[in-house]
C-alpha cells in the first residue's frame, strides 16, 4: 500500500510505516501526479483535497490531521466512496493556551486585570467552548456567538452585535462561503470600523474570516486597537504591512503543541486502521518524549495572580513566535513565504499545559482553581 502524506504531520513512520510505504511531501506541493498510484492520502489544512487533486487516482482514504475540514470537498469524496477522517478536538487545548498566553502578556503590557474584562467568542465549537469554560473559571465575563448552534437549540448565546462590544474578541469559526451562516468575510469593514480603540482582537481560526484590507486600514490610523493574528489570507504569502501592524503576529501555529499535532496523527491512524479492518497496534504514549519543562513549584505565600501568569508564560509565551515571524518580514517575497512554511515545519517542541505538573505548598484554593482552569496538572502539599 502506498501512503502519500504531508511531511509536516508528526510520527508518520511510527504510526503508518507498518501499513505500507510512506511517501512524504510538502503539503502545498502534493499534486495529482503524486497520487496516481497512491492508496491513502494524509494531509493538513494547506492541501486542497478535491476532484482536481484526486481524479484518476487510486486513493481510497483521505485523513486530515486537523480539526476542520473546509479544505476538503466532502461531497466529492462521498460521491467517489472515498473514506475520510479528520481529528476534531486534537489541538483545541493548544489554541486555548495560545489565546490565554496572548491575554496574559497583554494584561501586563497594557496594564489591565483579566477579571475586569469581558470576552466575546465568535464560534462555540470545540475550541470556542473550551475557551469559554476556561475564561469563565478565571473570572472573566464571557459572551459567545454561534448562530448554527443557537438554531439547533443551544442556550446562552448572544448576538454578533453584543459580542463585538466586548473588550476582547476572539474568533473560532470554521471557514464557509455558502449556506445560511457563511463566515468568509464575517468581520467586515463596517464592523472593523466600529471597533473601539481600547478593544483587543484575536484570530486563530482562518484569515479569510476577517476583511484584512479593512483591518490594515484601521490599524494604519494607530488609534489603539490591539490585534493578534495567527492566521492570514493567502498563506504563506501574507500581508507584510498588516503583520507589522499587529501587536502579535504568528505563523499559523496556535494549535502547534506537540501533544495536539501528534494527537491528530493518532486519530487518523486509528480511523485508517478500522477502515482497513486492521488492529490498532500503536498508542501515542509509545512515541512522545519527556516534556522539556516537567514541573514548577510555588511556595505557600505566593501571590496567586503572579503565579498564574508566571506559569502561563513559562509554559508558552506568544512573544517568541511573534518575534520569529517578524524577523522574516524583512526578506523578499519568495523568501518570506518559504520562511513562513519553515517556521511551521520546524516548529520547536511546545508541550501542552497539562504536561506540566505544578506543585503548590499549602494548596491555596483560589490558585488551584485558576491554574486548573487553564489546564495545568496540579499537586498540592
Amino acid at each position: 500500500m502506498k501512503i502519500v502524506a504531508d511531511e509536516n504531520i508528526p510520527l508518520l513512520q511510527p504510526f503508518f510505516g507498518s501499513m505500507g510505504e510512506v511517501h512524504t511531501l510538502p503539503g502545498r506541493e502534493i499534486s495529482n501526479e503524486h497520487l496516481r498510484d497512491a492508496d491513502v492520502l494524509l494531509v493538513r489544512s494547506v492541501t486542497k483535497v478535491d476532484e482536481r487533486l484526486l481524479e484518476n487516482t487510486g486513493v481510497k482514504f483521505v485523513g486530515s490531521a486537523t480539526i476542520g475540514c473546509n479544505h476538503v470537498d466532502m461531497d466529492y469524496l462521498t460521491s467517489r466512496g472515498v473514506g475520510f477522517s479528520n481529528a476534531p478536538g486534537c489541538n483545541a487545548s493548544a489554541v486555548v493556551e495560545y489565546v490565554v498566553s496572548c491575554l496574559s502578556v497583554l494584561s501586563e503590557q497594557l496594564g489591565f486585570e483579566l477579571e475586569d474584562k469581558t470576552v466575546g467568542i465568535i464560534g462555540r465549537g470545540e475550541i470556542g467552548g473550551r475557551l469559554e469554560r476556561a475564561l469563565t473559571l478565571l473570572g472573566l465575563e464571557v459572551k459567545s456567538n454561534d448562530p448554527p448552534r443557537e438554531a439547533a437549540g443551544e442556550q446562552n448565546l448572544f448576538s454578533l452585535e453584543e459580542v463585538l462590544q466586548c473588550d476582547i474578541i476572539t474568533l473560532h469559526t470554521p471557514l464557509t462561503d455558502s449556506g445560511p451562516y457563511p463566515t468568509q468575510g464575517l468581520l467586515n469593514a463596517a464592523m472593523i470600523e466600529n471597533l473601539r480603540s481600547d478593544q483587543i482582537l484575536i484570530n486563530t481560526c482562518r484569515g479569510e474570516v476577517i476583511d484584512e484590507a479593512a483591518l490594515k486600514g484601521r490599524l494604519q490610523r494607530g488609534d489603539g486597537l490591539t490585534v493578534a493574528l495567527d492566521v492570514w489570507n493567502n498563506e504563506p504569502a501574507i500581508d507584510v504591512e498588516l503583520a507589522m501592524l499587529c501587536h502579535f503576529a504568528t505563523p499559523h501555529i496556535a494549535g502547534y503543541t506537540l501533544d495536539g499535532r501528534t494527537a491528530g496523527t493518532e486519530i487518523i491512524y486509528q480511523h485508517l486502521s478500522r477502515y482497513l479492518g486492521l488492529p490498532v497496534r500503536h498508542k501515542l504514549g509509545q512515541f512522545l518524549p519527556e516534556p522539556p519543562l516537567r514541573r514548577m513549584a510555588f511556595s505557600s505565600g505566593v501571590d496567586p495572580d503572579w503565579a498564574l501568569h508566571t506559569a502561563i508564560r513559562a509554559s508558552y509565551d506568544v512573544r517568541h513566535d511573534d518575534s520569529q515571524l517578524k524577523r522574516t518580514l524583512r526578506l523578499d517575497a519568495p523568501m518570506r513565504a518559504q520562511e513562513f512554511d519553515r517556521l511551521r515545519r520546524e516548529y520547536r517542541v511546545r508541550r501542552g499545559f497539562d504536561r506540566i505538573k505544578i506543585e503548590l505548598k499549602g494548596g491555596k484554593a483560589d490558585l488551584l482553581a485558576t491554574l486548573s482552569a487553564v489546564g495545568f496538572n496540579l499537586s498540592s502539599k
